[in-house]
């Protein structure tokens, strides 16, 4: 290029200084200058400390090794998310939605055919919890830290501390020559075709760019505000708008795992830190006052010190009509956001990016590209929220309105009707999955799991004693062979052995 491609990101955060770190990598010696601006006074939201395995890619690509950014942002590892309270089945009042392992696909493929039998009525008891190596792992506090040779592909993610993951990436960003501004937009200035021209800001500079990165959080500064891209709200399928967060002192050993407890008005979540346990309530504010929220989760978590501080946030829930408008691309919580039930924040943020990306150099630096980046986005978004809103619509719980509201006063989309229809009907919930080309975005797994584990099954009406003894066998088999695999992974540590396994990390 003969001129230098002026990138401006506004917004740090875990999103700015994400896609900081990719562009850079990417273009910095293309021409390109890459300049992020954040506010001195706008602190991050800083709700979600959990992730999907889908952000390890992120740190493959920019060759950052566990061992160096573990540590400083009190990692942990995550195995998978516990589900408590959502149902009142019984024997299905909890259930682990695991990461799954290349190990347990012939287990994963004798689940499938234990749930048609149960789908079909016979009465054999058939839960998630018994068929994946991460949930035999989990209960025992096992890492995903083999203690020798060990040739199966792991799938797993990560809490952290999200503040001080936004501090490390900033340190890694500005060592690749990303320029670094504090100050605030004031003003956003557009050429006469409608594109951003730049911004103006507090202390009166004015800061011009080719093209424009809004990750301004909910405000959508340049997005929403500048471009006057639609928001596209889904409070008609999830009611959840409010999340309130407080930390209690850390546990050692602690499970890896996220743990998700139905509340009398939404979820609450436990996550292990090193130092630190993050603790929120995530709730619908139409039916629940923020004091009563904070109270009920104190009570909850055992937090009764009023000393320790309540972080109250407020959340817009949906997404961006557009992400890529013009010469501005929309990334993190200016773009859209699905309440944290699945940890899917960063993971939509990188998706975003690296379609960005990808597709921005498939165009030669031009906007040819925009319509498939927002359309493959667009979905993502759109399915997502179908499978997080699966979890309330399979809830059975009464004694709240809110329980009720969830299951009843929701809008569902087409295509999260037909998978209820296939499933409730017998039908081939994979080749249903495939028809509709959703795979990419939770797989079969995932759909078993949280069906099964929260009980959607018909009534059991039939005995079979010769594939009740099978079934009986192979699961005896299955725990024999999981135990084996369990035997060779390294345990969670007290508080004393942290520091040595972070050396691991």
């Amino acid at each position: 290029m003969v001129k230098t491609y002026k990138i401006l990101i506004l917004g740090g955060g875990t999103a700015g200084w994400m896609a900081a770190n990719l562009m850079a990598k990417s273009w910095s010696k293309q021409g390109f200058s890459i300049t992020l601006m954040e506010s001195p006074d706008i602190p991050t939201v800083g709700v979600g400390e959990g992730s999907t395995p889908y952000i390890r890619r992120f740190f493959e690509q920019m060759d950052i090794p566990e061992s160096e950014w573990m540590p400083q942002c009190h990692a942990t590892y995550k195995n998978g998310i516990r589900f408590t309270d959502w149902t009142t089945k019984p024997g299905f009042e909890s259930y682990f939605h695991p990461f799954a392992t290349d190990i347990d696909n012939p287990h994963f493929n004798l689940f499938k055919q234990h749930v048609a039998l149960r789908r079909q009525g016979l009465n054999i008891s058939v839960h998630p919890d018994d068929y994946f190596l991460m949930t035999h792992m989990t209960k025992r506090k096992k890492l995903p830290l083999p203690t020798g040779q060990f040739s199966h592909t792991l799938f797993y993610a990560y809490h952290f501390d999200a503040k001080l993951l936004g501090d490390f990436l900033k340190k890694r960003a500005l060592c690749a020559g990303v320029k670094y501004l504090v100050d605030k937009a004031f003003e956003i200035e557009k050429h006469p075709n409608g594109d951003i021209a730049a911004i103006q800001t507090h202390s009166n500079q004015r800061i011009e760019a080719d093209f424009f990165v809004d990750c301004s959080g909910f405000s959508s500064l340049l997005m929403q505000k500048a471009l006057d891209v639609p928001f596209i709200s889904y409070r008609d399928s999830l009611h959840n708008d409010a999340a309130v967060a407080i930390p209690s002192a850390a546990e050692a050993p602690f499970l890896p795992q996220t743990l998700s407890a139905a509340m009398p008005c939404g979820w609450r979540w436990k996550i292990p830190l090193t130092d630190r346990t993050g603790n929120g309530y995530v709730y619908s504010s139409d039916h629940l006052s923020g004091d009563e929220a904070e109270q009920q989760l104190r009570n909850a978590a055992g937090i009764n010190n009023a000393r320790t501080a309540a972080h109250h946030i407020k959340m817009r829930v949906g997404r961006n009509q557009a992400h890529w408008k013009r010469n501005c691309l929309a990334v993190g919580l200016s773009q859209g956001f699905i309440e944290p039930l699945e940890a899917t924040g960063l993971q939509m943020t990188l998706i975003t990016i690296e379609q960005f990306i990808a597709h921005f150099e498939k165009g030669n630096f031009t906007s040819r590209y925009q319509e498939n980046v927002n359309n493959g986005i667009n979905a993502a978004f759109d399915h997502i929220r179908d499978y997080v809103l699966l979890h309330y619509l399979a809830n059975n719980r009464n004694d709240t309105q809110y329980w009720r509201d969830c299951r009843g006063d929701v809008a569902i989309s087409d295509s999260l009707r037909s998978i209820l229809e296939i499933w409730s009907q017998g039908g081939d919930l994979e080749q249903e999955l495939q028809r509709q080309n959703i795979s990419q975005y939770y797989p079969s797994l995932s759909w078993h799991v949280i069906l099964t584990g929260m009980g959607v099954f018909p009534a059991a009406h039939y005995q079979n004693p010769s594939l009740n003894q099978q079934f009986q066998t192979s699961k005896a088999n299955m725990k024999a062979f999981f135990n084996h695999c369990v035997a060779q992974f390294q345990s969670s540590v007290s508080a004393n052995q942290q520091g040595a396994v972070q050396n691991v990390y």
